[in-house]
């Protein structure tokens, strides 16, 4: 067996960093070696101009030649003005690039990091650098000592090292001891580290399995799993299944810890041995109630002569209202909440301007709002008026929460929301707990669309309660009819085949094709080259390929890795970011992944890569006209966008829209899902497949069942 061998020496290069487990390779200048030393390992943190000690062995790979095996490491400043220039230049320290890098070793020279770490304030001598730079490259020196610590001590236990900022964001200077005391937390208090991560570290530290923290914390994660299926509790024998499958203990510890839970409140139960976690149960019971208490609410507001205020209307503005439309009209003129409903081309959108105009002849106080912010902004055009997000419209702050509540309700007679199919249950709690008692409150979505992403089916659970007044528009018009998109639409939602062939000027295309890397390939050309030459369209602003899944060789992140090489600038001093497997680069079409209330970005929100910092580690994204910083270390919370999945595209309308559909995606072949895909396009729709694919899709119209309990809540009493 080959013994250990000791080398060292300066990091000139780093080739590539696996940032979930901390594998580097990386080149480095040696004493004894001509050639620079190809080094590879476990190397958390290790930056360019760092000087280091390793512990190894030489190894010979068939690919890439000899190479320094590296099995620990210990890293040490550099030493000589070079080195530390080097050091700093490398994007360590936020706030230093290569050309501050370069001012700051001239003026301090081998003392340059001695002034950093204890006399910060001399930097102000250098040229460049103020008084807010220089705060900024304090703090980062300090975070990144820091941040090496709990990556270091991360790595002893066998968890990826990319976790380390995070850590250290949530706990700081006491992250160690936190992790020590109680790694489940994390699975709590941290967006990325679940409860496998987190037992991973307990485990390596030494947790008994059978601790009731552990039991505890797998038991929330199996709920939290659930959640995101859109399950708002789960019934017990199938959290007690889930869980001893999860942990591997027996049934008696998990109903004890189940029953502990109950106790201490971070479970409540309901009927049908169902189990909620807090936020859900109140959530369900506060839509209920506040539905309820709005409905029984009298306000001066409805009109007992609606017929002639319609009347009136159709004469002013010289239009008229079918009978399902002025029925919509009417009922939403004389009752406290109702439900609008009907899938595209049968007149939703004028309807609802049919009830802005009627309440607006009445003199009333109108608010319009909308799930996201491109629904809002459509909201605004078609409408005149201004739209907002939920968020916007309830003026969340992400330190207090939402301002306009129930103890400073919204300043409205008459509410209308739109997209209510992709709401979900805690988003709706708190927009009715804003909506005065006295208000009138209009729901409009397509309920055969996909549910929310979130927990809860909401429309459909209003709509199935019974007790809300619902107007379900059918009639598709004329202008509509000669749609391909929109007859197609209904026949999918009818279970009745497409048609693929129409007029000449028609807005839909099939393209068959069987193997799935020939679809991707097809793709690429009808994105890149012959939907842009033919409709004079921009790739990126007006094409969006929707997915059914997310992997596979005709999923989203495949067909985004063939885009973004065929649309992006690259090479030369093209600016780039590499984070986890994905680099990003200036141009690039992205999308937010996970709310993040700070920043006031959304999930599925969409935007463009501006600008590159390497020097301050910040990538700028415009989304709509507002432009948002990102650090390096939050690059987890967006992906590339040029190609998403269908569910990411609730609520947004794209003008073309192309959407690849095999019998590679059979899991996912389901009615509602090419129903969605296919109202996502406003103008072309391209299906590019398989016929034997599109026709599973149709027949399977078994819709996903939710656990939830909110339509027997608002059906049942008070």
């Amino acid at each position: 067996m080959q013994s250990n061998q000791n080398i060292s020496g300066v990091i000139e290069r780093i080739t590539y960093v696996n940032n979930e487990n901390g594998y580097t390779v990386a080149k480095m200048k040696s004493a004894g070696y001509f050639d620079l030393v190809t080094i590879v390992g476990n190397m958390p943190s290790v930056n360019v101009g760092a000087v280091v000690s390793l512990k190894g062995q030489w190894k010979v790979d068939s690919k890439y030649g000899r190479q320094f095996a590296v099995s620990s490491f210990e890293e040490k400043l550099p030493a000589t003005a070079a080195g530390i220039e080097k050091y700093l230049g490398s994007g360590l320290i936020k706030g230093i690039g290569p050309v501050n890098a370069k001012r700051i070793v001239r003026k301090f020279k081998e003392n340059t990091l001695k002034v950093i770490e204890e006399e910060t304030d001399q930097l102000l001598q250098v040229e460049g650098i103020g008084p807010r730079r220089v705060e900024m490259i304090q703090k980062a020196w300090e975070e990144q000592k820091e941040v090496k610590n709990i990556m270091i001590f991360l790595q002893s236990h066998g968890v990826s090292t990319a976790y380390g900022v995070k850590i250290y964001k949530a706990y700081g200077d006491e992250s160690i001891q936190v992790v020590r005391e109680n790694p489940y937390r994390l699975a709590d208090d941290i967006w990325g580290i679940g409860f496998r991560t987190a037992d991973r570290i307990a485990q390596n530290m030494g947790f008994d399995v059978q601790s009731y923290e552990r039991i505890r914390s797998g038991i929330l994660y199996v709920l939290s799993q659930l959640s995101n299926e859109g399950h708002c509790f789960a019934y017990r024998d199938q959290l007690v299944e889930e869980a001893k499958k999860l942990l591997e203990v027996e049934t008696e510890r998990i109903v004890s810890a189940l029953g502990n839970m109950l106790k201490e409140g971070s479970l409540i139960p309901d009927e049908d041995d169902a189990l909620f976690l807090p936020v859900f149960y109140h959530s369900e019971v506060g839509v209920a109630r506040r539905l309820k208490k709005i409905m029984e609410t009298d306000t001066p507001i409805l009109h007992n002569h609606a017929g002639s205020l319609i009347d009136s209307v159709e004469k002013k503005n010289r239009i008229h209202y079918d009978g399902m439309q002025r029925e919509a009209i009417l009922k939403a003129g004389s009752h406290k909440v109702m439900v609008l409903t009907g899938g595209p081309g049968t007149g939703k959108t004028f309807t609802t301007l049919g009830i802005l105009s009627f309440y607006r002849s009445l003199g009333a106080r109108i608010l319009l709002a909308a799930p996201t912010g491109r629904a809002a902004k459509r909201m605004s055009e078609v409408t005149g008026m201004e739209a907002k997000t939920i968020h916007r419209l309830l003026e969340f702050k992400p330190a207090k929460g939402y301002t306009m509540n129930e103890g400073n309700p919204l300043k409205c007679d008459v509410l209308i929301l739109d997209e209510v199919s992709m709401v979900d249950l805690l988003l709706m709690y708190n927009l009715l707990k804003a909506v005065p008692d006295k208000a009138v409150v209009i729901l409009v979505g397509d309920v055969d669309q996909l549910p929310s992403v979130g927990p809860g089916n909401v429309l459909r659970d209003i709509i199935d309660s019974g007790k809300v007044e619902v107007v379900r528009l059918t009639n598709i018009f004329r202008q509509a009819r000669g749609s391909m998109i929109i007859t197609n639409a209904h026949r999918i939602n009818q279970g009745l085949p497409i048609r693929y062939k129409g007029a000449v000027n028609r807005d839909f295309f099939f393209i068959g094709e069987e193997d799935p890397e020939q679809v991707a390939q097809t793709i690429v050309s009808l994105v890149t080259r012959r939907l842009p030459k033919y409709y004079k369209a921009d790739p990126i602003r007006d094409i969006q390929v929707l997915c059914p899944m997310l992997r596979g060789s005709t999923g989203a992140h495949h067909i985004n890795q063939l885009l973004q090489e065929k649309l992006t600038a690259r090479g030369g001093k093209a600016a780039s970011v590499k984070y986890g497997g994905t680099t990003f680069y200036i141009g690039d079409k992205v999308m937010q992944i996970r709310n993040n209330y700070d920043k006031n970005v959304f999930n599925g929100d969409i935007g463009r890569i501006r600008e590159i910092v390497p020097e301050d580690r910040t990538i700028r994204i415009s989304f709509d006209d507002r432009i948002v910083d990102y650090d390096y270390t939050e690059l987890d919370e967006i992906i590339l966008a040029y190609a998403a999945t269908v569910h990411k595209s609730q609520g947004s309308e794209y003008p073309i829209v192309i959407a690849p559909l095999t019998t590679q995606h059979y899991v996912m072949l389901q009615r509602n899902l090419l129903y969605t895909c296919i109202t996502r396009a406003r103008k072309v729709y391209v299906l590019v497949g398989s016929r034997r694919a599109v026709a599973m899709a149709i027949r399977n119209n078994k819709i996903a069942k939710r656990n939830t309990m909110l339509a027997k809540r608002i059906a049942g009493p008070q």
